[in-house]
Formats: structure tokens, C-alpha cells, sequence
């Protein structure tokens, strides 16, 4: 298995940039301002892209989806300081969150173009 380490970095970064604050606000919501600060979203973000993608090398179909949903978990559960069903319900928020932001930013573009 060869890891390709420049690939992990981009996938880092633009992890990053998209999951931190929407996992933020997510943790913010359920989990409250003294436990979801910014840095541990970001945290979360790095930890779970280098380990899921390390976990995806090694496994492969659903085992490998079921090993990273319990790691991302794991992860969202020690860094926000919370339980497992609040960490399950932090990380569907924050898929909920994304689509929904997704959708809207996507929305804003069609406009943008049949302005132009």
C-alpha cells in the first residue's frame, strides 16, 4: 500500500476549510460552548481524514465504512467531551448542516450565472 502523502495533505486542507467550521457549529449547538471550541473541530477534522484514510488503505468496502464511522466517533467524542449518542448526533448534524450550506451556496451560483 503507498501512501500518497501530497494527496493527504490537499485532502487535509480542503477538509478543513469545509468540515471545521460546519463541525464547529454542530458541536457548538449539542455539545455547548465551554466543550466545541474551533481548534478541536479542527483537530477532529486533521485526525479523522489521516486516520479514515489510513483505515481505507488498510479495508476496503463496508467493514472499512464501519471501522471509520466508530473511529470518527471515537474521535468526535474525546475532543467535544461528550457522549455517543451525542457524538452520532454532532456528526448528523453536521451532515445536515453541510447539504443544507451546500445546497444554498450552490443555489447562489445558479443566480450569479443567469445575472451574468
Amino acid at each position: 500500500m503507498a501512501l500518497n502523502l501530497d494527496a493527504l495533505l490537499i485532502h487535509i486542507i480542503i477538509n478543513v476549510i469545509l468540515l471545521s467550521p460546519v463541525l464547529w457549529l454542530a458541536g457548538r449547538a449539542l455539545a455547548g460552548k465551554q466543550r466545541a471550541k474551533f481548534t478541536d473541530a479542527l483537530w477532529i477534522v486533521v485526525v479523522g481524514t489521516v486516520v479514515g484514510t489510513i483505515l481505507g488503505g488498510l479495508f476496503s468496502g463496508l467493514i472499512a465504512a464501519v471501522i471509520q464511522l466508530i473511529v470518527w466517533l471515537l474521535i468526535v467524542k474525546h475532543f467535544f467531551d461528550c457522549g455517543w449518542l451525542k457524538a452520532l448526533a454532532i456528526s448528523i448534524l453536521t451532515v445536515i448542516f453541510f447539504i443544507v450550506i451546500t445546497i444554498a451556496l450552490g443555489l447562489i451560483g445558479f443566480a450569479l450565472i443567469k445575472i451574468l
